[in-house]
């Protein structure tokens, strides 16, 4: 379980979050979604622990990542602009992350096949295109068997091929139990992706719903209509 306890942050004096509560269950898979600058990847952020809350308190399973950072080994993250350096090769910076997760085997195969990264293992990082370093942070997040699953615009950049092969890896993550938190500014991929929307307006819990329930209400096949629908109610 993942709880937010009236979080916020701000970076000088503009302020970013303000008091967020939510609380994220087991094997949910949420959307939070908004307008540029209303949050959301530091939000994420927070959670990861690269942006300390000025007030309020997060828990995962029960327990503050404050006083107890082991949690962040059950978590995968992609960041909308994954960075690597730049002088490895693919295959190194597998490695490297494993030794750093303490993996012996070699889980990173069947992710490799799926991403179509066997012709790029040898090359440096600086060499690789935006969409194979996409490929590459894909890799990375899905091959530990995360807990947790946080992806900040993770189809941004993936050609339709390997966006097919994420949608694929990702609904057996959610399958078997993974808990997922993502942000996306393509709505058509939302109700494929997860069960329900956090939405976030400068820097506010706006709404949560199931994207079921935000569908049915609007009475309309097509999400973003759904959502433009529910907006209008906030």
């Amino acid at each position: 379980m993942i709880e937010f306890h009236n979080v916020a942050k701000r970076f000088g004096k503009i302020p970013v979050l303000h008091g967020i509560s939510l609380t994220i269950e087991p094997g949910r898979a949420v959307a939070v979604l908004g307008p540029n600058a209303s949050g959301k990847t530091t939000l994420l952020k927070c959670l990861l622990g690269l942006v300390r809350p000025d007030a309020g308190e997060i828990r995962v399973d029960g327990l503050s990542i404050a006083h107890s950072p082991d949690y962040r080994r059950r978590i995968g993250y992609m960041p909308q602009q994954p960075h690597f350096p730049e002088n490895l090769r693919v295959v190194e910076v597998i490695e490297l992350v494993k030794r750093v997760r303490g993996i012996t085997t070699s889980v990173e195969l069947p992710y490799i096949e799926r991403f179509h990264l066997g012709t790029e293992l040898q090359k440096p990082v600086r060499a690789l295109s935006g969409g194979t370093r996409q490929k590459l942070s894909a890799v990375l997040a899905l091959m530990i068997a995360p807990h947790i699953l946080i992806l900040d615009e993770p189809t941004a950049g993936l050609d339709p091929a390997a966006t097919r092969a994420f949608k694929t890896e990702l609904s057996q993550h959610r399958a078997r139990g993974s808990t997922i938190l993502l942000t996306t500014h393509v709505l058509s991929e939302v109700p494929e992706l997860v069960d329900e929307v956090v939405f976030l307006l400068e820097g506010r819990l706006a709404f949560r719903e199931s994207v079921a329930a935000l569908m049915t209400s609007a009475n309309s096949q097509h999400f973003d209509e759904a959502l433009l629908y529910r907006l209008q109610q906030t």
